[in-house]
């Protein structure tokens, strides 16, 4: 099923100028109809790039999400230059990062020309305050069907990982980066703890 997390094996795609031209076209649409922040074309880019083209995995998808949230600069263009430069190296970050950078550019080069004009406009304040509930909508969407999976396989420490992040961050209000930080070394320490689990068996 598409809404399940997507792990089998996948061919990358051949690299030539067709590729490039996909690539480009495909962060450039996604970037030009993603309202509400990063963490949406992150949805859209998972049913591209993963369920649609099977350029990437969900697993791989997961490793660029935590990759882009924890470095600097807005997660859209860094989650499309990790896929990028995952299939084609830098030539395909630099193309995946143009493509994601370019609409925002356009769109707002054009909105701020004219916002003078419509920044009182009722029709306008009521468009935007109804996009609010889609993209809360869309977020919960992606966040279901990638933390699903660790539900059906009873992944115990993932989801105690999962509800120890959330309480941290929402009921504890505690700094993103110091969570992000305590996560990876709890999974570090998960990871090694597996391994040599396995390797006693």
């Amino acid at each position: 099923m598409k809404s399940e997390l997507i792990r089998e094996e996948h061919k990358k795609p051949t690299i030539n100028l067709r590729f490039y031209l996909s690539l480009f076209w495909t962060t450039f649409t996604l970037s030009l109809f993603t309202f509400g922040g990063g963490f949406v074309i992150i949805s859209l880019m998972r049913k591209k790039m993963v369920v649609q083209l099977g350029w990437i995995n969900d697993e791989e998808m997961l490793d660029f999400v935590t990759i882009a949230q924890s470095s600097p600069g807005p997660i859209a263009v860094n989650g499309s230059l990790m896929v990028g430069y995952h299939l084609a190296k830098t030539p395909g970050a630099l193309v995946a990062a143009l493509g994601t950078v370019l609409p925002p550019m356009i769109v707002l080069t054009l909105v701020s020309l004219g916002y003078s004009a419509v920044q009182d406009n009722v029709w306008i304040a009521a468009a935007f305050h109804g996009m609010r509930a889609v993209v809360a909508a869309i977020v919960l969407q992606v966040t279901w069907a990638l933390f699903k999976p660790f539900l059906e396989k009873k992944q115990l420490i993932s989801i105690g990982l999962f509800l120890a992040s959330f309480i941290a961050l929402y009921v504890l209000k505690l700094n993103i980066m110091l969570v992000m930080v305590s996560m990876i070394l709890l999974s570090v320490v998960q990871s090694i703890y597996a391994l040599r689990k396995e390797k006693n068996l």
